[in-house]
């Protein structure tokens, strides 16, 4: 019986691909760049800088360039944080169902709490999540165990009684490392290059309203 649901953020809860986006091409931009379409970039969306800087300008870490590059980058992030992210549709009426049948429900991401912080305030959610794990909260992000981990004990619900939504291979290879019950968010940020059906997980969506068929 699941007792709570655990979200990742970025391409689960909330679309907040066209803010990353606007920032890597305002940081195109400033290299004297064109912009890239959204539809190009939306699929890198859930892979923090290293996807972005990649599909942005062919960088990856072991570039010597990458740390200034990506010191550039989650600056402009910041000055546009909640420009446009709002709810998936279909994701406030979810998360008050949620509420209404007494089921905690929670965010998981490897996003930096200096974002999801203020994020999750912007979006009203701050207080009504039940835990909020960042990827800086533990000492390994996704997908490792850990924060999935953290996340059920402080809303005091065993893991086996979790569900955890995710639409990046690494959410459900966490859930199923911490016992979880895995569900995929098709519905986010998959790109061709993603085979859902080879994570092993237990549960698919294709819209938020799903999720409570589950429950």
């Amino acid at each position: 019986m699941i007792k709570a649901v655990l979200f990742d953020l970025d391409g689960t809860l909330a679309d907040t691909a066209l803010d990353l986006g606007f920032a890597l091409n305002e940081q195109r931009r400033r290299h004297n760049l064109p912009p890239l379409p959204h539809q190009q970039i939306r699929p890198y969306a859930s892979h923090g800088t290293v996807g972005l800087l990649d599909i942005g300008f062919g960088l990856s870490p072991e570039n010597a360039r990458f740390p200034d590059m990506r010191a550039e980058y989650l600056e402009l992030y910041t000055a546009n944080l909640c420009r446009l992210t709002c709810l998936f549709e279909g994701m406030a009426e979810t998360l008050n169902a949620l509420e209404q049948q007494g089921i905690a429900w929670g965010v998981v991401t490897n996003k930096p709490a200096r974002f999801t912080n203020p994020l999750m305030a912007a979006l009203g959610l701050s207080e009504r999540a039940a835990s909020i794990i960042s990827g800086d909260t533990c000492t390994h992000p996704k997908p490792h165990p850990e924060p999935l981990l953290c996340a059920s004990r402080e809303i005091a619900v065993e893991p086996q009684q979790c569900a955890y939504v995710g639409d990046a291979e690494r959410d459900i290879e966490a859930a199923i490392a911490a016992g979880m019950f895995p569900i995929i968010a098709q519905y986010g940020y998959l790109g061709a290059d993603d085979h859902p059906e080879q994570w092993g997980s237990q549960g698919s969506i294709e819209h938020p309203a799903e999720l409570l068929r589950f429950l």
